[in-house]
């Protein structure tokens, strides 16, 4: 008698959400959706709205007109970054929650690389790639070390140029062959499944722009979990491209660096770490902001 062999199915992979929150945000949104869409591997396109202009949404109508997997979310006004986030995790339905900036272009094959990486982790795990400017170097922020008042001083002075001294910024590390832990992965490009982030209550939306990537994987690590920079999945992302004044963003990212040391700096010492980072953090950040601004007017 012949042996009846049973029958074997493809397996199929949790299926892909990309969360995008927009605001402002330009020419780059349209490249951005493009790239999602070039990708079978992408179940589905949420598109938080947060603020773009008329003729912005109007192009924006037409482009979903032609895709099925779009789904845009308006009406809610500008109500920051994180609840963005997490206001289009709610509305997902795939098991995999990617979250990718307005302006960055996910290359094909990127997101099912996280996902693969994600799922031999433990829970709750969180995986970024690998951010490169347009010139194809890789950016700062896809892989930084662990933020404490201590570490920020360093970073944010010219004392990480000396001997024995470490920014929190590794992207002048040797590129790994294969993905590597991390303490911190970009909210550029970030992936969590459903389970990792309803446990860690997702982002925190204390957080209105900026740091809430911090802040999210240090809870990842706290409860347990792990971060993984995936060096395969790049992204190109061309950054700063919202159309509002580098001020308002820079002051925004300053109040979330404040926000989340003294939150997490417990202790007598702790803060007073946090009073003496400060004036270096304003300089950095606020300063940096600053020089731009005058440099783009005079065009220098």
């Amino acid at each position: 008698m012949a042996q009846i062999l049973p029958l074997k199915l493809p397996i199929r992979e949790k299926p892909i959400s990309v969360i995008m929150v927009s605001f402002m945000t330009g020419p780059a949104l349209h490249e951005a959706i493009g790239s999602v869409m070039n990708d079978e591997d992408i179940f589905e396109l949420i598109l938080v709205d947060n603020g773009n202009t008329v003729a912005a949404r109007q192009s924006i109508a037409k482009l979903v007109e032609k895709h099925d997997n779009i789904r845009i979310l308006q009406g809610h006004g500008n109500i920051g970054f994180s609840k963005a986030c997490n206001y289009g995790a709610q509305l997902a339905r795939g098991e995999y929650f990617l979250f990718l900036n307005p302006d960055a272009l996910i290359s094909k094959g990127a997101a099912r690389d996280l996902a693969n990486c994600g799922k031999n982790l433990t829970s709750p795990w969180i995986v970024g790639g690998m951010l490169k400017d347009v010139n194809g170097q890789e950016q700062r922020g896809g892989r930084r070390g662990r933020l404490t008042p201590i570490s920020a001083i360093v970073s944010f002075s010219p004392l990480h140029k000396l001997p024995f001294f470490k920014s929190i910024h590794r992207e002048t590390d040797p590129l790994p062959k294969g993905p590597q832990n991390y303490a911190t992965i970009s909210g550029a490009c970030l992936m969590m499944d459903r389970h990792s982030f309803e446990s860690v209550g997702g982002f925190d939306e204390n957080y209105f722009l900026h740091v809430e990537d911090i802040d999210l994987c240090k809870r990842a690590r706290e409860a347990g979990g792990e971060i993984r920079f995936v060096p395969t999945a790049t992204v190109m992302h061309y950054g700063s491209t919202s159309q509002v004044g580098r001020q308002k963003v820079e002051w925004e990212k300053l109040k979330g660096f404040t926000r989340y040391f003294w939150n997490y700096s417990p202790s007598f010492f702790g803060k007073i770490l946090t009073i003496i980072a400060w004036p270096f953090m304003v300089l950095a950040i606020m300063g940096r902001a600053w020089v731009l601004v005058i440099r783009q007017a005079f065009r220098w």
